[in-house]
């Protein structure tokens, strides 16, 4: 049993795909193909299963995976403490960003970009996922820091965060709508939205998650009749009159955003929120260059009031 087979396993599980591991890997396909397979032989079992589109784990394989993980753990562990001596960094850092304009707000590429000038040895990667698939991959261990949305007030069990923005959601509505006939009229409670069809971002999403939880809590499951990934999208739909679009409060005034062709209402009883976090592990990335990642974007990103008098970091 080789070390190179053990990290061709991993990478295959963790791309499910054996040409995206081999580019990941820099080596040719068949050679990956190969050496699983010379594993497979000398282990005995199937480690992989390749009769679908994407390549999973036999039961063999998911039992061997935590070993083949560990192993390669040890090894960087090994070199790092020699790198120690030398002051020098190296490893590999997997970073996710939230899609669409949450994840423009922050220069993170700038961020990355001088991270990576001080520390050319490390390999870092930056995956634009949604939310909900980010932080299962974060628990996975297969990114080390996220940008992502938060549905609940605390991150998922095992996870930590800082949060970076924290603005109230809004309804936002046609000024003929029902509920934006009335001028003087500030907010609505979220139990009329019960029965409106609404538009709001897709499922995975922070926001989205959000709004489903509201609305469960309140008693009825929300009536999603549209769904884009961009705000401004969700708001023109509202504006030709398709339904109420959940969105963002916007940063400055609303007449200044959306013009007099939109109305916007606060949503009460409850408010929902929407967060985005840089979120890791609460036992800690993997390794020293994750760790420095970390501390470095924690410092390059900003804590928003609301959540500074909660606490920024929570665990």
């Amino acid at each position: 049993m080789e070390l190179r087979q053990l990290q061709y396993l991993v990478a295959v599980v963790e791309e499910a795909n054996f040409t995206r591991a081999a580019a990941r890997l820099h080596v040719a396909q068949p050679g990956v193909s190969a050496q699983i397979r010379q594993l497979e032989r000398e282990l005995g079992q199937p480690l992989l299963d390749r009769s679908g589109r994407s390549v999973t784990t036999t039961e063999a394989g998911e039992a061997v995976l935590p070993y083949a993980r560990a192993a390669l753990a040890a090894i960087e562990g090994v070199r790092q403490t020699v790198d120690d001596f030398t002051g020098l960094l190296r490893g590999r850092v997997a970073v996710g960003l939230v899609s669409g304009p949450a994840g423009q707000e922050f220069d993170m590429v700038s961020v990355v970009a001088d991270f990576h000038d001080a520390h050319p040895q490390v390999e870092i990667s930056l995956t634009e996922d949604t939310s909900e698939r980010m932080l299962a991959a974060l628990r996975r261990g297969e990114l080390d820091l996220a940008l992502a949305g938060l549905v609940d007030e605390e991150p998922p069990p095992g996870l930590s965060c800082q949060v970076v923005i924290d603005t109230p959601l809004v309804a936002v509505v046609a000024p003929d709508d029902p509920l934006g006939t009335d001028r003087n009229r500030a907010e609505v409670p979220l139990t009329e939205l019960r029965d409106r069809p609404l538009i709001s971002l897709p499922r995975g999403t922070g926001l989205r998650g959000v709004l489903e939880r509201v609305c469960v809590e309140a008693g009825f499951q929300p009536r999603i009749a549209f769904e884009a990934a961009a705000p401004h999208v969700l708001t023109e739909l509202a504006a030709r009159g398709l339904g109420v679009a959940v969105v963002p409060a916007p940063p400055v005034g609303p007449a200044s955003l959306l013009g007099e062709r939109l109305r916007v209402l606060t949503i009460s009883g409850p408010q929902p929120r929407g967060r985005i976090a840089l979120v890791w592990r609460t036992d800690g990335p993997a390794g020293p260059a994750a760790e420095a990642l970390l501390g470095r974007l924690r410092t390059a990103l900003p804590v928003p009031e609301a959540a500074d008098d909660r606490a920024s970091t929570t665990r």
